[in-house]
């Protein structure tokens, strides 16, 4: 039987010194190694994914939701109102520090090993300052307005109303369906004070008896809006943790012209919120650390004695580049909608 043949050349790059076969060149003109970087940015993207359309929808199936611009509205040294601004300022620094990425695999390309080292040096120190930034609003949220994974002390309004006086007559003080609030948590010893005092009248639930109400709290150390103290919202509802709930009227709704209190917000939010900016947190921190191994390889003339155009610091810079990408969506879902 005759078959026919077809003679296949091989190029000087196919074969070994012994003249066996070792495969063709790089598909797709990839080295394999930058091919798996692509492929688990492919995966994580996913994940990310998955996490921000999760967000979104829990955002949009509930009625009351934290407002971002009152939640993120606080800056270090700075008094006052700052919706979103050092957000924005967390931003800017870790995209800054994907231009000096850029920079880094460019001079990697001329085999500079100096300016590698410089603009990776700029990009760690870009890395380094948004963790910072994020630690500084962790606690902020944290110790100062007493955020956590089951406790959000953020909420929106779902009807208009009034507050309630000291005597439990309407105030001045109204709002509209959709306003915010945050529920202040009172010293820790204002708090044993008062649950002391009425303990055996009213369990985990109690009225907060004291001066008259203040139109602000006491400022808050760590930065955020404020604390409160016994006497700042009399007569509202202070549970067994310390935090005060203050008193209401709806003007419309099934809830009409009773008296009712504020009420904690979603627990979705306090738990998406560390969930997701942890988890890209966490790929900063790893993106840095990284970067050091590589700087230090790079600073010891290993990549230079390889010839391939400095391959690795491109494919760390293909992982920092994505890190921010991700942080653009965090960004708009998170603190925009």
């Amino acid at each position: 039987m005759n078959t026919d043949t077809t003679d296949i050349k091989h190029t000087d790059h196919d074969t070994t010194a012994n003249g066996s076969w070792e495969g063709a060149a790089f598909p797709f003109k990839v080295g394999y190694g930058k091919l798996m970087i692509w492929y688990f940015l492919l995966s994580d993207a996913f994940t990310f994914a998955g996490f921000l359309i999760a967000y979104g929808t829990l955002r949009f199936s509930m009625p009351s939701w934290p407002v971002p611009d009152y939640v993120f509205s606080t800056f270090p040294f700075l008094e006052g109102h700052h919706p979103l601004l050092f957000v924005t300022f967390m931003t800017f620094v870790l995209l800054f520090s994907s231009f000096t990425m850029i920079r880094a695999v460019q001079e990697g390309h001329r085999e500079n090993r100096r300016g590698v080292a410089i603009w990776m040096g700029l990009t760690i120190i870009g890395g380094l300052g948004f963790l910072g930034c994020q630690a500084w609003e962790w606690t902020t949220l944290i110790g100062g307005e007493h955020m956590s994974l089951t406790t959000n002390p953020f909420g929106t309004h779902t009807e208009s109303g009034v507050y309630l006086n000291t005597d439990g007559t309407p105030s001045e003080e109204t709002f509209h369906a959709g306003s915010t609030y945050l529920i202040h948590r009172m010293h820790l010893a204002d708090a044993h004070e008062v649950a002391d005092a009425h303990e055996s009248d009213h369990g985990a639930s109690h009225e907060v008896a004291g001066a008259e109400a203040h139109d602000a709290g006491h400022e808050d150390a760590h930065g955020g809006h404020s604390y409160a103290g016994a006497g700042d919202y009399p007569d509202a509802i202070v549970d067994e943790r310390g935090y005060i709930h203050r008193k209401f009227i709806p003007s419309e709704g099934e809830n009409a012209g009773k008296t009712i209190h504020e009420a904690f917000g979603p627990k979705a939010f306090g738990a998406l919120f560390f969930f997701i900016t942890g988890f890209h947190g966490f790929h900063v921190f790893s993106g840095v650390a990284f970067l050091l191994i590589i700087l230090i390889n790079v600073l010891s003339g290993l990549y230079v004695a390889r010839k391939n155009g400095n391959e690795m610091v491109e494919k760390i810079g293909l992982y920092w580049h994505f890190v921010d990408l991700v942080w653009v969506f965090v960004f708009l879902v998170f603190y925009l909608l």
